[in-house]
């Protein structure tokens, strides 16, 4: 994934990868009843998703359908949260996590489990 998504556009995405495949209409009247949008907004959402290539609409009916996945998303997010704020440092955000908070034998086991997997 070239360009960082805007929360726009992850709202517009959330709702596709739930019903996928939807149509546009569809994905315009949950966002109405999810976010307060108006059906212009979310017209224009998906535009926008479309031209960044994370969307296809096709007639009849426009039909969305994504073109990546809610964990190809989360992979470049994160990714982009390291790069930015710990110099590209997997080492610093897990440091900066544990920091913040207790964590349960049992949680640490299973953080040393995946750890160990890799």
């Amino acid at each position: 994934m070239e360009n960082k998504l805007f929360e726009s556009e992850l709202k517009v995405m959330e709702l596709v990868w739930e019903g996928e495949p939807i149509t546009a209409k569809e994905v315009s009247l949950l966002a109405a009843q999810k976010y307060g949008w108006n059906k212009n907004t979310t017209y224009t959402v998906i535009k926008k998703c479309e031209a960044k290539g994370i969307l296809h609409r096709e007639e009849p009916g426009f039909v969305c359908t994504a073109l990546i996945s809610r964990e190809e998303v989360c992979r470049a997010e994160t990714q982009g949260l390291i790069d930015k704020l710990f110099g590209g440092s997997r080492k610093a955000l897990f440091s900066a996590l544990l920091e913040d908070e207790a964590l349960s034998a049992e949680e640490l086991d299973e953080l040393r489990a995946m750890i160990e997997k890799k």
